[in-house]
């Protein structure tokens, strides 16, 4: 048998693994995701984030948080379907260059499809009923409706898991009264709250809340003037 003949048994042979793999991974996710729905219905699900004692309205969230969520965790929320092709690409191609798992590409949907029903487990089958979950929420509510529910089931450190209560707990104050200052600090705390949170490192905090600065910025969410006169609160509180 020549060279090329063996190669291209190879060739045909990986593949074939390959998709046998990614159909085996994909029967499992979709069968973790139904069963998902057959313990709690999504109704319900959402029903129980929206019957939190804490739980604030995306009216009563100042906008420039909400750009400021918009701009760190998903910029192009309101243009993809629930998963962003894009992203995916990216991160995929970070995980290679590192040779390890460091980015996921998770859209705020697919995160909200988590916190509802998975665990924070790095397994495929998992990612796979993510997607299906976060198809499900992009059918039946609005985007509004998600980001609101996702800024309602993500921690904030401390205990918190809305952000009313962050905006209470950290401030003193209902969240609609934060200022830009507050605002685009609690942008940044969910990323990691062990290290973000205000309480633990206020020099961390305020790092991170320079990245969501950057990111509204790049986003067109704030100008220049604006992000310079955030930065001059930071160093006037410090």
């Amino acid at each position: 048998m020549r060279f090329c003949d063996i190669f291209r048994s190879i060739v045909l042979l990986v593949m074939s693994v390959m998709l046998l793999a990614g159909f085996t991974v994909s029967s499992q996710g979709y069968n973790r995701y139904k069963e998902a729905l057959e313990d709690m219905s999504l109704e319900e699900k959402v029903a129980s984030i929206q019957a939190k004692e804490g739980y604030t309205r995306l009216e009563e969230l100042p906008q420039i948080y909400v750009n400021g969520v918009v701009s760190v965790e998903d910029h192009r929320f309101y243009r993809h379907f629930g998963i962003d092709p894009i992203a995916i690409g990216r991160a995929l191609l970070h995980d290679i260059q590192a040779r390890r798992y460091v980015e996921g590409g998770s859209t705020i949907t697919q995160q909200l499809a988590k916190n509802l029903y998975f665990t924070q487990e790095k397994e495929l089958s998992r990612k796979v009923a993510e997607v299906f979950m976060a198809f499900q929420l992009e059918q039946k509510y609005s985007k509004d409706e998600i980001l609101e529910l996702y800024v309602n089931s993500i921690y904030f450190g401390d205990g918190y898991y809305t952000a009313g209560d962050a905006s209470r707990g950290y401030f003193g104050k209902e969240p609609s009264e934060m200022n830009q200052y507050e605002c685009t600090l609690l942008a940044g705390i969910p990323n990691a709250p062990g290290r973000y949170a205000p309480t633990k490192s206020q020099e961390l905090a305020e790092k991170r809340q320079r990245q969501v600065l950057r990111r509204m910025e790049d986003c067109g969410y704030l100008s220049q003037e604006e992000v310079e006169t955030v930065a001059a609160q930071m160093v006037a509180l410090q």
